[in-house]
């Protein structure tokens, strides 16, 4: 299967003039993330020279300096210059899931016309880094699969519907499991669907490094000095969100930046991380990448629930042989906040969630 990616790009330049080039702001990252404009032209392959007349071409459209320089103490970015890099990377952490969905889809319809491949393994799921990595395993092993990105109510309706063979979920343990299942129930089938383990994975709060604002649980998103970054309406950890609200007696009114919205767990962290909020919800994993610190609150289980006719299919057990084997186990594991949970294990749907066979 022929491999398709977006990348997203964005442009800046004076009305009518020229744009700030590309390169610029891949130098300020690396600035950012080295320390040091040597260290930045070393890891980007870049002479020194050339970087010094990028920082002057950007500096000349701006009218501002963008990286500051001492003696004996590196390279640090001014104001503006962080700015541009948390616009480069908030941009990347709010478009790429949606751009990695449209080119699955787009190498599928490619490959329809190029090949009489056999039937594509549709996944539709809600996005998590662990079934990103199964899709970039399916590729590898030279698997014919399409993922899309759904939230889980979606991607269980269109398991229902017959609209994909594979979808992915995610339920919180505990206390929040009944709950949280009473909003798909409507799609879940005893016995004809069942549930493939994949991984435990924590929810929690994500807030700046050394946590200024000192917060450290749910109660404390609803002071007046504190600006919170939420998830959309229809998405598994906004649920997940309003139970805990629920549970604590907190008004949604009562959350500064409660109705303001990303759409994923890393648009969150880079929202968080670029200091236009103090905190927000979700995994652990972006937190991390993203320098914030983080609290943790929930674990739930992401998992994958198909039709039992589907699981003698040539594609899926495939599926289940990446799933239980140590490379896919090793990879989810060195996620922050992941833990491979009898990954590739099959079982029905009440014996994952006990809730469900309480009635």
């Amino acid at each position: 299967m022929h491999e398709v990616t977006i990348k997203p790009e964005w442009i800046i330049r004076r009305p009518g003039g020229v744009a700030l080039p590309r390169r610029v702001v891949d130098l300020l990252v690396k600035v950012h993330e080295h320390g040091s404009l040597a260290s930045a032209c070393k890891a980007s392959g870049m002479s020194y020279r050339h970087a010094w007349d990028l920082l002057h071409e950007g500096e000349l459209l701006f009218g501002e300096t963008l990286v500051l320089m001492e003696r004996g103490k590196g390279s640090s970015l001014t104001l503006l210059g962080e700015k541009l890099v948390w616009a480069d990377r908030r941009i990347a952490a709010r478009l790429s899931p949606m751009l990695d969905s449209l080119a699955s889809e787009l190498g599928a319809e490619i490959e329809k016309v190029l090949s009489a491949a056999p039937a594509l393994l549709r996944i539709h799921a809600s996005h998590g880094f662990s079934v990103q990595m199964l899709h970039n395993f399916l590729g590898a092993a030279h698997v014919p699969n399409e993922l899309k990105y759904r939230n889980s109510l979606e991607a269980v309706v269109s398991l229902h519907n017959g609209d994909c063979d594979v979808a992915g979920f995610h339920v919180p343990l505990g206390e929040f499991e009944a709950p949280v299942l009473e909003h798909y129930g409507d799609w879940l089938t005893l016995g004809t669907q069942k549930i493939i383990n994949i991984v435990t994975r924590r929810q929690g709060l994500m807030v700046a490094p050394g946590n200024p604002k000192e917060i450290y649980q749910i109660r404390d998103l609803a002071r007046p000095d504190v600006h919170f970054i939420n998830r959309q309406a229809d998405s598994g950890t906004r649920l997940l969100f309003d139970l805990l609200l629920r549970r604590e007696g907190i008004e949604p009114a009562q959350i500064k930046g409660y109705e303001q919205c990303e759409y994923t767990h890393a648009a969150v962290a880079a929202f968080v991380a670029s200091g236009m909020a103090d905190a927000g919800y979700g995994v652990e994993t972006p937190a991390r990448q993203f320098k914030l610190d983080f609290i943790p609150s929930q674990t739930e289980r992401y998992c994958l629930m198909c039709n039992e006719k589907a699981l003698a299919t040539p594609a899926v057990q495939k599926m289940l042989e990446i799933l239980r084997s140590e490379e896919y186990r090793t990879a989810v594991n060195q996620l922050p906040g992941y833990q491979t949970h009898e990954s590739g294990t099959v079982i029905e749907l009440d014996q994952a969630f006990k809730s469900l066979g309480a009635g």
